[in-house]
């Protein structure tokens, strides 16, 4: 699991922020050598921050030209690194793996036996995108790497992306046709593939089955002599590749179709292309946050039909990724629109979800200045994340805003916060109020959780003085 915002202090992950802008700019004019040191203290302090990586990655490659070769002296002078990320891995000290790999990488960019190394480290570290971002390198240094694609293969799997990982353990079986790992994966997967694709789950025959993919095969060309629309754009960006409004062309189709990892594949060689214009940037973002919520979906029903162990860990490290996802991406545009309260509400329900509450609370404030149509929302957030603190007062507070911001056409919401109330006064043992706001609910839906349990255990309790929510809510 990547450092978690609320692990690193508010301040180091504001410099950071700093530090990648500064570097962006100096690797903008080719400044590349200040450029690695402000991204290699960025991937030191967040290893898991795929953004930061990809920089630090792209950066040196430029820095020798793209050439698939380093320093001269790279063997040389690397031999200390060696010997600190040899001893790091004994001692499954994974991230002293990934502070020698930086050294390395610093020298030679495609190390491809640093890059594995790192790559390895990443997946006990469960840096799933981090990973892939390394053995995308190595995958370019040499294809048909065996633990370059058996470790790339695991990963996809990991993050649901079926049709990549069979081929990566395809590649496995052209060098070890006997290999068991490659041959069970490429079954396994193939079955989640046809699962997740649907339509199958209820065919009678394989000859329906068949069918259905004769008639996918005809909607995309590939049955036909004749070349796709994709294909057409493909070939016309091979043409003419600075052409940025080809790359979003192609993208939309892909999109259109459900493609997300082709569309983010295409936005990120558009990202390439444009030489990191922000606009593109925030395209691929959205395509990945959309493909991280995807692959959370697939996950859940996965987990809920198989209900294992390795199901519903999955489908919890999908949901820990979506979210370190969505933060990244909304931090790093709070930064570039600090105006922008939508932002800074997108941020704080991401750091909320992170139990980051006492940063989530700062933001969810400023963002009251905002839109009167989220006032109820922020009002009703903000309650929630003083309960977690143990902030009852101000919790109160906040949740009676909450009820006087909700109109009474948003049952749901009103409903929702009526409970949170409720309850929150009864733990607190003002009787008073908590009838007044359970019996509210209790109006519009008797039927809502244990409304009616806790009205009948209030009129009990009242003398005692006892508090009858157990625990606050939140």
């Amino acid at each position: 699991m990547a450092i978690s915002e609320e692990s690193m202090n508010p301040n180091e992950r504001k410099r950071l922020q700093q530090l990648f802008a500064q570097g962006s700019r100096m690797a903008a004019v080719s400044n590349f050598d200040y450029a690695t040191q402000m991204f290699e203290e960025c991937v030191q302090k967040d290893p898991g921050n795929l953004i930061y990586v990809q920089n630090f990655l792209e950066n040196l490659q430029k820095k020798y030209n793209n050439a698939k070769k380093g320093s001269k002296l790279a063997a040389i002078s690397g031999a200390g690194s060696w010997g600190s990320m040899k001893k790091a891995a004994v001692q499954k000290n994974w991230r002293g793996v990934l502070q020698s790999g930086y050294s390395l990488l610093k020298l030679n960019p495609w190390n491809i036996d640093a890059l594995k190394a790192m790559a390895n480290a990443c997946e006990q570290l469960q840096f799933d995108e981090v990973q892939l971002a390394y053995l995308k390198l190595a995958a370019d240094v040499d294809l048909k790497d065996v633990e370059v694609n058996r470790l790339r293969g695991r990963a996809l799997a990991r993050l649901g992306k079926f049709d990549d990982a069979i081929v990566c353990f395809q590649r496995v079986r052209q060098t070890m046709p006997n290999d068991e790992e490659a041959m069970r994966a490429i079954s396994n997967l193939t079955v989640q593939k046809t699962i997740r694709k649907g339509g199958y789950e209820d065919a009678e025959s394989s000859t329906e089955v068949m069918a259905d993919k004769d008639a996918q095969a005809e909607r995309q060309g590939t049955g036909a002599p004749r070349l796709s629309p994709e294909a057409v754009l493909e070939k016309a960006i091979a043409k003419n590749p600075a052409d940025l409004n080809l790359y979003s062309e192609l993208s939309d189709l892909h999109l259109k179709h459900d493609r997300l990892a082709e569309a983010e594949a295409v936005m990120s060689k558009a990202l390439q292309a444009s030489g990191g214009d922000i606009s593109i940037r925030e395209r691929v973002e959205d395509i990945q946050m959309r493909l991280a919520a995807y692959n959370v979906a697939q996950a859940k029903q996965q987990a809920e039909r198989a209900k294992t162990e390795e199901s519903i860990n999955l489908y919890r490290q999908m949901v820990e990724s979506l979210n370190r996802k969505e933060l990244e991406v909304y931090t790093s545009r709070s930064s570039r629109y600090p105006d922008n309260l939508g932002l800074k509400y997108e941020l704080a329900v991401r750091l909320q979800r992170a139990r980051n509450y006492n940063e989530a609370i700062k933001l969810f404030q400023e963002a009251r200045r905002g839109d009167g149509k989220r006032k109820g929302a922020v009002f009703l957030a903000l309650g929630d994340c003083f309960v977690a603190i143990k902030q009852y007062k101000l919790a109160m507070t906040n949740y009676e805003a909450a009820v006087t911001e909700i109109p009474e056409r948003e049952v749901e919401e009103r409903k929702s916060v009526l409970y949170r109330i409720g309850k929150l006064a009864a733990f607190m043992k003002n009787f008073d109020l908590a009838e007044k706001y359970l019996n509210e609910l209790a109006g519009i839906d008797f039927g809502y959780k244990d409304v009616s349990a806790l009205l009948d255990k209030l009129s009990r309790l009242r003398d005692d003085g006892e508090s009858a929510g157990g625990v606050p809510p939140g």
